[in-house]
């Protein structure tokens, strides 16, 4: 099976099916709504639900991917990096988020959220509610946040693998990553991953699963998925050489 493709999405998506696993689909919308549509389409066709979590750009410039997504019953959250994109201003970022969460809220309803890694900046989004108390915006949910990990296995395709939390400075569970290690719960494949959900006596079976997933990186194999292979490849590395700098 050829990874990062529609066809092994519907796979992963069939294996989930198929045991007896508790699970929630997430999908960070970084880039090309227009791949979500189609993620989500396969979601739908299968009876499932996932949440997708829109950047401001996506917010302002994408309202009918938005609205298309949310027809097919999905929900829909707010990818924030506004700490970030006001270089630590607490007050100021706090604004924006405001901002663009009722901008956002005008096209669908939006209870949910997660923070942007925005590894290019010193800035943890995160940090924003040291201050602020997000559940005052009707925000019920924050992806990493209000998630109990000592319980829930924490999969993102960061990277454009499974096991890639060394290439990255943020979306990963520091806590928990060597525990998970340990147990054998560390894949590099979405093969992998279906092969352990078939397998009865896996610790997968153990934990609750969160799986997020940037749907940009799944599309039919030609030009747009080598280019994607590559660029990854190529960002992995920067991303190592910025954590060996900060740590």
């Amino acid at each position: 099976m050829i990874d990062f493709t529609p066809q092994a999405y519907e796979a992963l998506c069939n294996a989930l099916i198929s045991c007896n696993i508790k699970f929630e689909l997430r999908h960070d919308v970084d880039q090309r709504p227009d791949r979500a549509i189609r993620i989500a389409h396969i979601e739908h066709q299968k009876g499932l639900k996932a949440t997708y979590y829109f950047r401001r750009n996506d917010i302002y410039h994408s309202e009918p991917a938005i609205q298309q997504i949310a027809q097919l019953g999905h929900d829909i959250g707010y990818h924030y990096e506004t700490l970030a994109e006001c270089n630590g201003d607490l007050s100021a970022a706090y604004n924006l988020f405001c901002r663009d969460l009722d901008f956002l809220r005008r096209i669908a309803p939006v209870e949910k959220m997660c923070a942007h890694g925005s590894p290019r900046s010193k800035y943890d989004n995160q940090k924003l509610w040291r201050r602020y108390n997000y559940h005052t915006l009707g925000i019920t949910h924050d992806s990493m946040i209000d998630t109990d990990f000592s319980k829930t296995l924490y999969l993102t395709d960061t990277g454009r693998c499974w096991n890639g939390w060394r290439y990255s400075i943020r979306d990963k569970v520091n806590n928990m990553q060597i525990i998970w290690e340990d147990e054998g719960l560390i894949f590099h494949t979405t093969e992998n991953i279906i092969q352990a959900l078939n397998t009865l006596q896996h610790s997968i079976h153990n934990h609750s699963l969160l799986i997020n997933t940037h749907p940009q990186r799944w599309m039919p194999v030609g030009a747009g998925w080598l280019a994607e292979l590559v660029l990854q490849n190529i960002k992995n590395q920067v991303k190592r050489a910025l954590i060996c700098i900060k740590y």
